[in-house]
């Protein structure tokens, strides 16, 4: 009878063991890696995009997907670069979210460097199997129309180079519309979170399924 327990126990064990196993086999990390359009600047961290993410993957069926925000606000391209490996070894993501680049030009850095940074980013996250989503900025003609041209064309340029997603423009239907930006013209409203989301899903959805 002692014998039969001690068999029924390591048989119980053993499956508990194999149940756990599944179960973490069958998690999926989203990484957010982004600057403080995804940090909850000046919102409600319940209000923020990344929060109506993990509510949307609940209810599309997506909840053996996890997010993990890893966005910082006011940080550029250069941070970034920087921060980027220690979080992928960390997380270890299956897609990561770039989210980078307008404080670069907001404060008139050189496009050639940009792109190198989120080029360099790029490559890290293909290496390690995970799979990249692009999210492109664009900025007021501060500098002048050639630079803002320029660091526009980051974006698609880059996308196609390293055949990576791309979301166009993050701000769409946002930056033109009364009452979606805050007062220093820079960054969206509570109001606007949810249009951030509705930007992002339509070319992260289709990644979550493959």
């Amino acid at each position: 009878m002692h014998t039969v327990f001690l068999r029924l126990r390591s048989i119980v064990f053993i499956a508990l063991i194999c149940v756990g196993v599944q179960a973490q086999a069958s998690q999926n990390t989203l990484m957010i890696f982004g600057d403080s359009l995804s940090a909850a600047y000046g919102v409600q961290t319940e209000e923020a995009w990344v929060a109506l993410l993990k509510e949307r993957l609940d209810e599309e069926g997506f909840d053996q997907w996890q997010v993990v925000n890893a966005s910082i606000s006011g940080e550029t391209t250069d941070g970034g670069l920087r921060r980027l490996p220690k979080l992928l070894d960390e997380n270890e993501p299956d897609i990561v979210i770039i989210e980078l680049g307008g404080n670069d030009g907001l404060r008139g850095f050189p496009p050639q460097v940009i792109r190198r940074n989120l080029s360099s980013m790029i490559e890290q996250v293909n290496e390690t199997g995970a799979r990249a989503l692009l999210v492109g900025m664009q900025i007021p003609p501060n500098y002048g129309q050639r630079y803002t041209s320029a660091f526009a064309e980051i974006y698609p340029e880059l996308a196609d180079e390293q055949d990576t997603e791309l979301v166009p423009f993050f701000l769409d239907g946002i930056y033109d519309q009364e009452g979606m930006m805050q007062d220093d013209d820079i960054h969206p409203t509570a109001e606007a979170q949810s249009q951030l989301l509705e930007n992002i899903w339509p070319v992260l959805e289709p990644m979550l399924r493959h």
